[in-house]
């Protein structure tokens, strides 16, 4: 873990779709947290080294610069540990990210990182298991984009454009369950009607018409060689790629003990012997196919890790003539026409009109910005309420893209954490090995047969084949999964089982997760003459014509008949920057900033103005309402709290740190600083310097992020655990590791919850299923096991291993 999710130089081809993500080089100073071009003059603080792009990234850099000393040496060995790909931002090329089917180990990693980089014109790669994501640092000039997904395609791995995979593989993989299912029960019919019987000197159940046990084997023999080399290809490619890494895995243990008593088998039976133990490699192959095809169904809930990139992502822009073209063919200087409700396809600045501009996808916060010519916009943001030109800027890039770009370098180069299992599987599968051997070898030099000597080493390998262990943790994911199901909670990626108990921070962005992140109206103030009620009427009535967020908010708390007749009501309906106008009743209804009435000449009383400074200190914004030549009421208007922030502050900060991470500024951000729980607020701070400001705090022990827009997906892929809020982008729901459907913050420590049980009923798990390899491998090293019995042991342990999994948490 840990990877430095700072973007790097070279500019992606393949996806995302627009050059993004790429801070193109220019002699433009960069901040030091975010890596984002600095104003002319760069904000400085003689208290903290570097320069910064605004005041949020100084102020992070303020508080984080005393972790960023050089790490302790349990951090470099958990670094190490980690075994983290090549760092790729430093090398010259273009970036591609792709989707590869396949991938289930650190071992998988290795393998095809560095199959990938023997290839002309690659110039690094880095693989994650656990997103089933691969980046590439190539040269277009030596290989073609479309080439790269056959450089990493083979040895039973595919891989496809990211932004276009799909579940074909996954279907693939469940058929091949279920067929080999299918032939499984034929063998074991085979078995409990005839062979069987045999073994234990009893009459066969059934007649076979006259064949003899040769023939009935050699049908055998043909079923099982279907179930072992095409249900269990996954389980041998597994086999092969850890012997190729040189990195012994599961899959090798499991691959011996299948492909053990399949060749005694085969052999025995080419011999005419009719006492075959084809059924071991049956149970043994459908057993662990089965544990993970519980893995697999876990881990596609994640695999849809970047769609939001059509869905949010612009690929065209309108020129101000109002011709559409590709965004490749916009360049910088041109002039482009962004109509309400549209996305601003590219940074740049407004040239002509002003609006509103809701800027909550890209930077967190609540409250749309109004944008008149000659101020900055950012790519990705939406014009809400009157049309803008746009004047396209300098690196004709967008900002949505480069957060886009961000999330797929972390999602890429986030290693894929590995399960107890995987870990002591480079000591176990040797020393397992070891053992058969050993006692094979011993039992020839006192003299034993070569077959029994053969047999039982294959029983020492075949008892402790980890059916028990490949089971262990997928089923304990899949109860953990159910139960947070039950508390509405989504569970997108396994790891979260693995890092939630060990949480020492908890980051929690302000807009959406502690606010419900929607405008409404908050309470109302009167003039002593005037009823609310009229106040909100006669607002209502008229910002029902407005398209401005805010409008809507009043729109809808005022009384349904203003609103539906509000067309009608209205006359001389006006708009303009900073407020509405219009008759109603005879009277010019005047709604807007307080500044915005007085330009009209209506007056605003003492009381009102009182209400009004109190409202700002709150972190609201004050609508002001007036008609004939005086300002009536104050109508509050803002980003409401949760309700259940308060218990759930107080759940998360008992033996964690409790951390507000917000791109708003000023009293909006100020009021959570005192609310009890909350350790630090982060105010002003960009949506690039976000995952960058939760990496520094990895310095403080395990973080958790807790978000809702596109803005928080980098920094919720760069936490060790990630949770959205239901009602939050696709993007953010994707790069999580849990997603809250019922939008009740509650859950999130409900979420911890659920993750601790399950990380201890899958230690639970493993403790057995060691205990049982433990008693069991000294048995079959003693000779008191045959390879039948010790596949009966194997199946019993894994038994125990699913009622275990199956009890309620």
């Amino acid at each position: 873990m840990g990877e430095n999710p700072r973007r790097s130089t070279q500019s992606p081809a393949t996806t995302p779709p627009v050059d993004a993500g790429s801070a193109r080089q220019t002699d433009t100073e960069t901040c030091d947290l975010c890596e984002l071009p600095t104003p002319p003059t760069p904000i400085t603080d003689p208290d903290v080294d570097g320069a910064f792009c605004c005041q949020g990234c100084l102020e992070v850099s303020r508080t984080l610069e005393r972790t960023d000393d050089a790490p302790d040496e349990s951090d470099l060995q958990t670094r190490m540990d980690s075994d983290d790909g090549p760092d790729l931002d430093d090398l010259e090329g273009e970036d591609a990210f792709l989707a590869v089917d396949g991938m289930h180990c650190s071992t998988c990693e290795a393998f095809l990182e560095t199959t990938a980089e023997r290839e002309e014109g690659v110039r690094g790669v880095t693989a994650s298991y656990a997103t089933d994501t691969i980046r590439i640092v190539y040269d277009p000039d030596e290989v073609a984009a479309d080439e790269l997904p056959d450089i990493v395609s083979g040895y039973g791995y595919t891989a496809s454009d990211r932004s276009s995979a799909d579940d074909t593989e996954s279907d693939d993989r469940l058929a091949a369950l279920l067929l080999g299912g299918f032939f499984g029960m034929m063998v074991m019919m085979w078995y409990v009607l005839f062979l069987y019987p045999t073994y234990f000197g009893l009459e066969p159940i059934a007649d076979f018409g006259g064949y003899d046990g040769t023939f009935l084997a050699a049908n055998i023999w043909v079923f099982t060689s279907f179930i072992l080399f095409y249900t269990g290809y996954p389980i041998l490619r597994g086999a092969y790629v850890s012997l190729r890494a040189g990195r012994p895995n599961m899959d090798l243990l499991v691959a011996l003990a299948a492909l053990g008593s399949y060749s005694y088998s085969a052999i025995a039976t080419l011999l005419g012997q009719t006492h075959v133990y084809f059924d071991v490699t049956v149970a043994i192959v459908l057993v662990v196919t089965a544990g993970t095809h519980y893995e697999q169904a876990v881990k596609r809930r994640a695999t849809g890790l970047l769609s939001e990139l059509t869905e949010q992502q612009v690929d065209e822009a309108r020129l101000e003539s109002g011709e559409t073209v590709p965004l490749e063919d916009v360049d910088p200087g041109d002039r482009l026409l962004v109509r309400p409700g549209e996305r601003i396809p590219l940074d740049g600045n407004v040239a002509e009109g002003s609006a509103a501009v809701d800027e909550s996808l890209v930077t967190g916060e609540s409250l749309p910005v109004g944008k008149v010519p000659g101020d900055p916009v950012r790519g990705g943001t939406v014009v809400t309420d009157a049309p803008l030109v746009v004047t396209v800027g300098d690196e004709a890039e967008s900002t949505l893209d480069r957060l886009v770009s961000l999330l797929w370098s972390i999602q890429s180069a986030r290693p894929g954490v590995q399960r107890l299992a995987d870990k002591l599987a480079t000591v176990f599968v040797p020393l397992v090995v070891t053992l058969a051997i050993g006692t094979a070898v011993v039992l020839l030099a006192t003299g034993s047969s070569m077959s029994t000597a053969l047999l039982v080493g294959l029983t020492v390998v075949i008892v402790s084949c980890p059916c028990a262990l490949g089971l262990a943790t997928p089923l304990a994911i899949a109860a953990g999964v159910q139960a947070a199901a039950e508390r509405g909670i989504v569970v997108a990626a396994e790891t979260i089982f693995e890092d939630a108990r060990d949480v020492d921070v908890v980051v929690l962005d302000k807009t959406g997760t502690l606010t419900t992140g929607t405008m409404a109206v908050e309470d109302i103030h009167a003039v002593d003459d005037v009823h609310d009620e009229d106040v909100l009427r006669r607002a209502g009535t008229v910002e029902a014509l407005s398209e401005h967020p805010i409008a809507a908010a009043i729109a809808e708390a005022a009384p349904a008949s203003a609103t539906e007749a509000a067309t009608a009501a209205v006359d001389d309906f006006e708009r303009a920057d900073r407020g509405v106008s219009g008759r109603v009743d005879g009277d010019r209804v005047v709604v807007g900033h307080p500044d915005f009435l007085r330009e009209h000449g209506l007056t605003v009383p003492d009381t009102l103005e009182s209400r009004i400074a109190d409202t700002r200190d709150a972190g609201d914004v004050p609508v002001v309402v007036g008609w004939n030549g005086k300002a009536r009421g104050v109508i509050v208007v803002g980003d409401s709290p949760r309700d259940a922030l308060g218990d759930t502050l107080e759940t998360l900060s008992t033996g964690r740190e409790v951390v507000v991470l917000t791109g708003d500024e000023g009293a909006a951000a100020d009021r959570f600083r005192e609310l009890e729980g909350v350790d630090e607020v982060f105010a002003g701070v960009p949506p690039e310097a976000k995952a960058e400001t939760v990496d520094r705090l990895r310095s403080r022990g395990t973080v958790a992020m807790v978000g809702d827009g596109s803005n928080d997906a980098p920094a919720l892929a760069t936490a060790d655990v990630g949770i959205a809020m239901g009602s939050g982008t696709k993007l953010a729901t994707d790069a999580a590791d849990a997603v809250i459907v019922g939008d009740d913050l509650g859950a999130v420590s409900e979420t911890f919850d659920v993750a601790t049980s399950t990380h201890r009923r899958i230690r639970q798990n493993l403790g057995w299923a060691f205990a049982y390899n433990a008693v069991a491998i000294p048995l079959a090293i003693l000779g008191l096991l045959n390879p039948l019995f010790a596949a009966v042991a194997m199946a019993a342990s894994s038994a125990l291993v699913v009622l275990n999994s199956s009890r309620s948490m």
